[in-house]
Formats: structure tokens, sequence, C-alpha cells
């Protein structure tokens, strides 16, 4: 079987496979951006909506400062960490806990930084060390707050943008509740009934015994799955019901049911450029957003997919394909389109154990995720990433033409691309730092190389680097190799998900609040175009430069020597 994945017919079923996923974003694009904008556009709030900004004690009509709503949001997101940290401390006194003790607390905290931080990165089993309540009233609540924090940080900085004169950019709270109840819990609902219409579990049977063909017993793990899948993979999150994550059964059964994950990870991060066109009043400028995101995305995934089917590496060659790791009702293209979604985004959801990848195949993902997350990036996340790398572009594009640099009528002063500056580097930071720290402090590094790397050498340095990498772009998904539940990686992995969350929040806030204040500058001849190709080339060009002088040190030290040897 391993020998025919690589043959005419897998190659043509993969290409089919994207095909049909390009079509469907294509098909959604305009009526998804379009609803999504009405959403945050409109002066109507929904009579439910009413009644909880009247139980929280909020005013819909009382716009904020850029400042007040960054309070809004790390407020919000402090309650929500304490909040699953204590669920996970009291597990063994609450409902449905299935018999499982509390979980220790740096476990605790790690896996609350997590999900707050919408990384969803897991350090430890699912199904043996959480029982429903905790993943239904922690995990899958912050699955769509955490989601809805993301959404409502992009429309503050499209509003940045569209405004003229203003000290405001909107209502945290407001944004917070239009997302979750417009957006995320109806998409989610439907998705959950065709995820359990294509065999998703679904059920609260806890573990139930059985007796296998041979004789023996087994312990089947039940539980409300598909619910939690669903808004797993719309909310750019990640994290599994079960620690195989999406490349088991009861997670993911069929080809069809995974396709249709893909495209749930990847309709509302590549329909958000046309919110974004319509909410600024220039659909061209969505487009040409849009045209990067897909650029990028088509490139890395072929990238990945012709590594893999290269299968380059004594085990692959004489196994005749690359398919270690990969579930054979996948096979590699069907692996390699679900890694790339899943990395160019936040999701770090996995259908294949990336760890089992080729040396070069195995880079890819972690160099999607170096990228920023861009390619769409999370559900707001990659939007606004996008745009801090685009402030970036027409300042470069402005000092190679000696023109003041604009971007949509705004101008880029010291103020903003310091602000733009500071956000590019905030992740590289965490990511090299950790790493570094990993292997630089004698004490953490033998605890490391002897508890928490299964590969030693060049492929162990490659795990450290992927979880740094996975938790500072709050991606979520790792080389399977590494063990992560240790103290040191529990707390460094935990600081580095809240750091590389919440700071670029604050600087995208602030960027928002110094846009919305200034007037429009009326266009000129020395205004840089940013909605044609010419643009389209410098933005995907920034953001791989940027990429390749930050991180190709590091990688010629782990997946490069590794695979180029």
């Amino acid at each position: 079987m391993g020998a025919g994945m690589s043959t005419g017919g897998e190659l043509w079923f993969g290409i089919l496979q994207a095909a049909v996923l390009i079509v469907a974003l294509v098909l959604l694009y305009r009526p998804v951006g379009d609803y999504m904008a009405r959403v945050f556009s409109t002066p109507r709030d929904l009579k439910l909506e009413r009644g909880v900004y009247r139980l929280i004690g909020v005013n819909p009509e009382s716009e904020q400062t850029w400042r007040a709503y960054a309070r809004g949001v790390l407020a919000f997101s402090v309650v929500g960490l304490l909040l699953v940290y204590g669920l996970q401390r009291l597990q063994a006194f609450l409902p449905q806990s299935l018999g499982l003790p509390a979980v220790p607390e740096g476990l605790a905290f790690n896996t609350a930084a997590s999900f707050v931080a919408n990384t969803n990165w897991q350090s430890y089993s699912p199904e043996q060390t959480m029982g429903y309540t905790v993943q239904l009233a922690g995990l899958t609540v912050q699955n769509f707050v955490s989601a809805a924090v993301g959404l409502a940080v992009a429309v503050a900085l499209i509003r940045g943008f569209a405004r003229r004169g203003s000290t405001t950019i909107g209502n945290f709270w407001v944004d917070l509740i239009r997302g979750l109840g417009r957006i995320l819990l109806p998409i989610a609902l439907l998705a959950a009934i065709a995820l359990i219409a294509g065999g998703v579990v679904q059920n609260f049977a806890g573990f139930t015994d059985v007796t296998t063909v041979s004789g023996g017993t087994q312990t089947i793990p039940g539980g409300p799955v598909a619910s939690q899948e669903a808004i797993k993979l719309l909310g750019t999150n990640g994290g599994g019901f079960f620690n195989a994550n999406s490349a088991h059964p009861f997670e993911n059964p069929t080809g069809w049911t995974s396709l249709l994950q893909i495209l749930l990870i990847l309709v509302i991060p590549f329909s958000l450029p046309r919110t974004f066109g319509r909410m600024i009043g220039d659909h061209r400028q969505g487009y040409a957003i849009a045209a990067v995101m897909g650029t990028i995305f088509l490139v890395s995934t072929f990238a990945l997919s012709a590594l893999e089917l290269a299968g380059r590496g004594s085990a692959p060659e004489l196994a005749g394909a690359a398919m270690e790791g990969k579930e054979v009702r996948f096979g590699i293209l069907g692996s390699t389109l679900f890694g790339s979604a899943s990395t160019l985004t936040s999701t770090g959801a996995v259908n294949s154990m990336h760890d089992s990848y080729t040396a070069l195949g195995g880079m890819m993902p972690m160099l999607n995720m170096m990228l920023g997350e861009v390619a769409p990036g999370g559900v707001g996340s990659g939007l606004y990433g996008m745009l801090v790398l685009a402030i970036i572009a027409v300042f470069v594009g402005g000092l190679l033409v000696g023109r003041t640099p604009e971007y949509l009528g705004k101008r880029i002063g010291p103020k903003e691309i310091k602000l733009a500056s500071l956000y590019i580097l905030v992740t590289p930071t965490l990511v090299l730092a950790g790493t570094a720290l990993s292997f630089a402090i004698p004490g953490i590094r033998a605890d490391v190389e002897a508890t928490s790397i299964l590969n030693p050498g060049v492929h162990g340095m490659s795990e450290v680097l992927y979880a740094f990498t996975s938790a500072a772009n709050n991606n979520g998904s790792a080389f399977a190799g590494l063990t992560a539940n240790t103290p040191w990686f529990n707390t460094a992995l935990g600081v580095a998900m809240l750091l590389g969350r919440f700071l670029p929040i604050v600087l995208v806030l602030a960027l928002a609040g110094s846009f919305a204040a200034q007037q429009r500058v009326p266009e000129n001849t020395g205004t840089l175009p940013t909605h044609r190709p010419q643009f389209v080339g410098l933005l995907t060009a920034v953001a791989v430069i940027i990429t390749a002088l930050t991180y190709f040190p590091v990688l010629a030290l782990g997946p490069l020597a590794e695979g180029l040897v």
C-alpha cells in the first residue's frame, strides 16, 4: 500500500482534493466575507444580545479607545485563564470527571494558557487526562471565545483604517458577542451536524470495554467529540479530543470528512480579506491581501507535497513511500494538504504526525509557522498579521521611491513603523530565546536531552525548535517525538504562548488607535497603489524575506542540516 500511494492515481486524486477545496473557498469568499462585514458594521443588536449586554453591564452604543479595548481583551482573557486552570485543578470533584484526578499544577497552567491563547498545545493525552466537564466547560468554551477575540481585534484594526479623526475603534464586548453569536456558533453547529453524519463520535458513553476478535479486551473511549471538533477547526484552535487528534478515526473517519475539516480551517481566514475590503470601502484591497495569502498557501502546499512524494531518506526509500506517521485512508497528499492548512493557520490540528515526515518535509510545517501564520493565518490573527506586513511593505516601497509612505490613505510615520516592527520582532524573539535557553542552561539542557528528546542530534534540535515555534505562533501542533510535559516546557511554552498571543494584540490595537485618529491623506502621483499585482509581489517578498533572514541560521542547525547530509 505504501508504494501505491505515489502512483499516478494517488497524484490525480490529491490534485482533485485541492481543486475541490479551492473552488469551495472561492465560492464562499464573497458571501461569508460580506456577512461578517455586516455583522460588525450594523448598528442593530439582536434581542438576545441586548439581554447579554444588560447582564454584563455593557452599553453597546458606547465605544472604546484602543487602550480601553485592549484592557477589555486582557481582562477577559485573564478571567478565562483562571477559570480553565481552576476547572482542571478541581476536576476530581466535578460531574462527568470519568474518575480522572486533578490535573497537576504545571500541566494545568500550560493547558489553560494554551487554550486561552488560541494555541491548544497539548502536553497530555486528552482522553486519559480530561473529563467531559473540563473538556466542555473549559476547553470547548475557550475554543469559541479565543477565536472571537481574534476576530474582534482584526475588526478593530480594520476600523482604524476606515475611520478619520476618531478616538475610538469600537466596543470589544459588542464585537466579542457578535462574533460568537452570529458567526462562530451557527457555523459550528452546522459543521458538527455534518461531522456526525460523517461518522464523528458524539456521546457521553465514557469508557466502554469490548471484546476484540482475538478474544482480548479493549477499552474504547467515547465523548462529545463532534461538537468540539467543529469549533476546534472553525476557530483555528486545533486541540484534539483524543491524543491522535484528527488522525483518530473517531475525530476524522474518512477522506471526505478530512477535506471538510480543511475547509472549516480555511473558510473564515480566507474570507476575512473580503470583510476588510468591504469595511474600508475598496474591495480591490481585499483581493490583493487574499492574493498574497493564496500565493503563499499554494507554493507552500506544493513544496511540502513534492518533498513527501519524493520520499528522500533511507526509511521512505526502503518502504517505497513516505507513509510513516500517515493514515492510509488519507494518503500522502491528503496528509500534506491538511498539514499545510493547519500550520499556515494557527490551527495546529493534525491528521498525520509531522515528526515522521522526511527531514525537509518536516521543515515545511515549521517554516509555515515561522512566516507568522498569515497565509491565511488564524481567525482574525491572520488578517491583522498580514496587514502589519503590508504596513512594512508600504514603508519599504516608500523608501525606495523617496515618498512618505501611506497605506489606505493613512500616513505611516515613526510611531506606526515602530509598532509594526515590534510586532514582527515579538515571535522570533520568543522562538529563538526559548530554543536557546533549552540548550544553553546546563541543568535544563541535561533534563531536556534525558527526558524530552526522543531522537538525539539535529532532529532533537528540530523537535525543540518546532515546539517553541508552535507555541509562540499560537499554532499548537508538535513534533510528536518531544515529551513536553516537564516543569521546564510546561512553564516556558506556557509563557511563550501568552506573550506570543497578547503582546502582538496590544501592538495591533495601538496601531488601530493611531490610524483611527488620522485624517485621510488624498491620493497623489506619489501614492503607492496597493491593489495591483506589483504590490502583491512586494508584500509576498517582504513576508518571505523577513522569515528567511530571521530563521535561516537556526533552520540550518536543525532540519536543513538533517535533510542535506
